[in-house]
């Protein structure tokens, strides 16, 4: 630790006691010594608090270059290669605003996927991160605030293990800078950065590993548990998945320093038991009602997709540099993880050999040896159920068990090379730590250090996240022209129907907070529409909305027989669709155009979209 300025000590004479004599010598060094006074006391210096200031400030400019393409032009910027997520995030943020504002429920919408509705609880809704931002997206729109999210949370993740390194693991600034650095700018924290702003804030998870840890020898165990458990309900409300992962790191590590040192579980088990036991109080209390709605609300499901649920890590992706780095290369990443959003291992060559050096050069520290284990758990966990090798089969992996038992059912399992990543940033921290100590002289150690870091995190630094172009929100949305065909029951529906590749018509809706409901979308349900089902990705199937997805990949028109218009009326009086909004600049929009009045007749141009108003058709009032 940088120590701070010693304490000014100041004398005061006693009253009543003769004043001392004062040398004109003295007195003439004193007048010169208060003329220089000034300029000692405008010296910079370099005091703890203001390093602290200077790391976090430079996190943040990171940050800034890492997001800087989407910062250009937030609302027309979105990922080049998958465009749903930061949709669907845009739409959670307009309804935290409705909760704000209108003080609409928070944890179950009808907004989207109208009548079903979606349960938020099941759907990663992020309230604990748009509640605070509400401010924001009034102001600015839920674009920024998805930008701004995006910046403070790798920043924020950076900063918080810089402090907690710094204060309760390291000495060296250096060390907790690096171990900082990688927790918050690893190619893992990269890869879902311009997709997951739930999943890259972890800034309250190094506070809830050194709270975990100082349960274990607490004096005041209630407290702590306290403690521990707002913090738990917080990060539960941004994202449970990491809250598990985290949660189960702390056990295994825990387990792994009591199986070396049985002696530490006589003092640790009381203080850690009260503590545990506390957590689970509180926190179950406040969390209790949002389970609930969670596993057993409308909308529930039970267990992830399959097309996620075997998302692992290839091993030798572990030995490549991420896709979003200086050494990054898409087209060598292809079949190392299930997507480029998914790439949550990628330490490249260098820092894979380097980790498992300092395991073997620290080998003797409890503490080393705990952090490898917790690892190794980790790294065999995400490689899924099958484990391969550059894309070949090797083994079955444990996973193919572990995804059966409950919560696990629900995780995906690449995401658990993101806790490997924490522990390799820590052992780089522990390594530049321990590094004083060899017999070495300054400079020598100084060069090897430096090399080592560069050789090390040089190949996976990060870099701009790349963007591409979007078709903006139609004016006919912006200037609320919608507002004349759409009332309180009723919904707009986007020409293609929202749906996992079709997201426009989220952002449609976001940009108004939600003022008009929308079919369909992009978010997780229960596979038949029945609560418990396993999950998947979108509403009940559509026959409208397959029909005008086909011909929006296609640009083919298709010939349509009476019983298809029929079944697409029933769809469309389900939905109490009022008004059918297909862009004009919509790619293939003359082949949907003719499609769509195949159904339900001619469409009358407004602004920078095709109109039909069905309300004729659809509502029998009308």
């Amino acid at each position: 630790m940088v120590a701070g300025p010693a304490p000014t000590v100041v004398a005061v004479g006693r009253v009543g006691e003769p004043e001392p004599t004062v040398d004109a010598g003295a007195a003439g060094d004193a007048a010169d010594a208060d003329r220089a006074a000034p300029a000692r006391r405008f010296r910079f210096r370099w005091t703890p608090r203001r390093v602290d200031l200077a790391v976090f400030g430079g996190f943040l400019l990171v940050a800034i270059w890492v997001t800087s393409q989407i910062w250009a032009d937030p609302a027309g910027r979105v990922a080049s290669l998958y465009s749903s997520d930061p949709a669907q995030v845009q739409f959670f943020l307009a309804h935290s605003v409705r909760v704000v504002l209108h003080g609409e429920f928070p944890f179950f919408t009808e907004q989207f996927n109208y009548p079903d509705g979606v349960n938020l609880m099941a759907n990663t809704a992020i309230l604990a991160l748009g509640i605070p931002m509400v401010p924001v997206t009034l102001l600015f729109g839920p674009a920024v605030t998805f930008v701004v999210l995006v910046t403070l949370a790798l920043a924020g993740t950076a900063s918080a293990w810089y402090h907690v390194l710094s204060r309760h693991v390291v000495n060296n600034r250096l060390a907790a800078v690096v171990g900082g650095w990688f927790c918050g700018f690893s190619p893992a924290m990269l890869s879902h950065a311009s997709w997951h702003p739930n999943i890259i804030s972890q800034f309250l998870l190094p506070f809830i590993v050194w709270r975990v840890m100082v349960i274990t020898r607490s004096t005041r165990p209630y407290r702590d548990g306290a403690l521990l458990a707002l913090l738990v309900t917080a990060q539960a409300f941004i994202n449970e998945e990491i809250l598990l992962f985290t949660a189960m790191g702390c056990g295994i590590f825990l387990i792994a320093v009591v199986v070396q040192r049985p002696a530490l579980w006589s003092t640790a088990w009381r203080p850690l038991g009260k503590a545990v036991a506390t957590c689970t109080v509180i926190a179950g209390t406040l969390l209790a009602y949002p389970l609930y709605i969670q596993f057993a609300g409308p909308m529930a499901y039970h267990g992830l997709s399959d097309a996620v649920r075997d998302y692992g890590n290839d091993i030798a992706a572990y030995f490549a540099p991420g896709s979003p780095t200086i050494g990054g290369n898409q087209r060598a990443n292809v079949n190392l993880a299930p997507n480029y959003s998914e790439e949550n291992a990628f330490f490249g060559w260098s820092l894979a050999l380097i980790a498992v050096g300092i395991v073997l050069w620290l080998r003797r520290e409890v503490l080393v040896r705990a952090l490898a284990a917790t690892a190794a758990f980790y790294t065999i966990l995400s490689l899924g159920e099958r484990i391969t090798w550059w894309d070949r089969e090797l083994v079955v992996g444990p996973w193919e068990w572990l995804v059966r038992l409950p919560l696990l059912d629900a995780v995906v399992p690449t995401r658990f090379g993101m806790i490997t990543s924490v522990v390799v940033a820590i052992l780089l921290a522990l390594a530049i730590e321990r590094s004083r100590s060899l017999p070495l002289d300054p400079r020598t150690l100084r060069t090897l250090t430096a090399g080592g870091l560069v050789l090390a995190l040089l190949p996976i630094a990060p870099m701009p996240l790349p963007m591409t172009s979007r078709p903006p929100v139609p004016e006919f949305i912006t200037s609320d022209r919608w507002r004349d065909y759409v009332g309180p029951d009723q919904t707009l529906v986007p020409i293609p129907v929202p749906s996992m590749g079709n997201t426009h018509g989220m952002r449609w809706a976001a940009a108004t907070n939600l003022d008009f409901k929308i079919p369909g979308g992009y978010f997780l349900a229960p596979r038949n529409g029945n609560t418990g089902d396993p999950g998947r990705f979108g509403g009940r199937p559509s026959g409208i909305g397959r029909l005008l997805e086909g011909v929006a990949t296609t640009g083919r028109t298709p010939e349509l027989d009476d019983r298809q218009r029929r079944r697409c009326l029933d769809e469309l009086r389900h939905w109490r669709a009022a008004v059918l909004v297909l862009p004009v600049r919509q790619p293939h929009s003359e082949p949907l155009r003719q499609t769509v009045e195949q159904l339900v007749g001619p469409a009358r141009l407004e602004l920078d979209v095709w109109v039909w108003d069905v309300r004729a058709l659809t509502d029998p009032a009308v």
